[in-house]
């Protein structure tokens, strides 16, 4: 599903990743762990094509992501790729709907199709009675709920979560795990997950630990 080669990435003199190289398969749940500052979310950041590698490949469904011109790294992404991130980052003048729904107008899905695809992620993760509440009118984990819910809309070959609880109480939390356990049996999804939450890291099906820019436990 996901294979990195010799990733790098440095800002100046600093070198953020140090020749990373990971494999995920298709429908495997795998968290990266370590300290602050030891190069995740950069990491995360490369392997969804948000940042451009120093050097390096990222394949995706056998596509070297990195090598595509700028516009076609865009809609591979929207189509490829979904994001969730530890703040919802949901449109706040938008229903729950139309922001699944957002993925799909880029992606230039008709506004009808849309709409019925949408409301069925949103029945997925278990909010079909708010598809036209707008974020202000949800809970925080609802509101995560919708967000993950527009990261799957598209039907994603995987899902990248940087810290997706980080934001959220304990219940709400241990929810949002069980979501993404729920959505790899029924749907085959693979995640791609970073996390400073144990009991998440453990539910996942590989742990690899970060430290000093490198992969340093696999």
């Amino acid at each position: 599903m996901l294979v990195a080669k010799n990733l790098v990435k440095k800002y100046a003199a600093l070198t953020v990743v140090n020749d990373v190289s990971l494999t995920v398969h298709k429908g495997e749940i795998v968290s990266i762990v370590g300290p602050s500052g030891a190069g995740k979310s950069t990491l995360l950041h490369l392997l969804g094509g948000l940042d451009k590698a120093d050097s390096g490949s990222v394949l995706i469904d056998n596509t070297d992501m990195l090598q595509l011109p700028a516009r076609k790294q865009a809609k591979f992404r929207n189509t490829h790729i979904g994001f969730v991130f530890q703040f919802h980052h949901l449109l706040p003048e938008f229903s729950a709907i139309e922001n699944v729904c957002m993925p799909l107008w880029i992606k230039g899905t008709d506004k009808k199709e849309a709409a019925q695809q949408a409301a069925e992620m949103l029945a997925v993760v278990g909010l079909s009675s708010k598809l036209n509440n707008k974020p202000s009118e949800l809970s925080g984990g609802e509101q995560q709920r919708v967000a993950i819910a527009r990261a799957l809309v598209t039907r994603p070959s995987v899902v990248m979560a940087d810290e997706p609880t980080g934001n959220l109480d304990s219940e709400n939390a241990h929810l949002v795990h069980k979501l993404f356990l729920e959505l790899r049996d029924k749907l085959g999804q693979t995640f791609v997950m970073i996390t400073h939450n144990d009991n998440l890291a453990k539910m996942t099906d590989r742990t690899l630990v970060m430290q000093d820019g490198r992969i340093v436990t696999q």
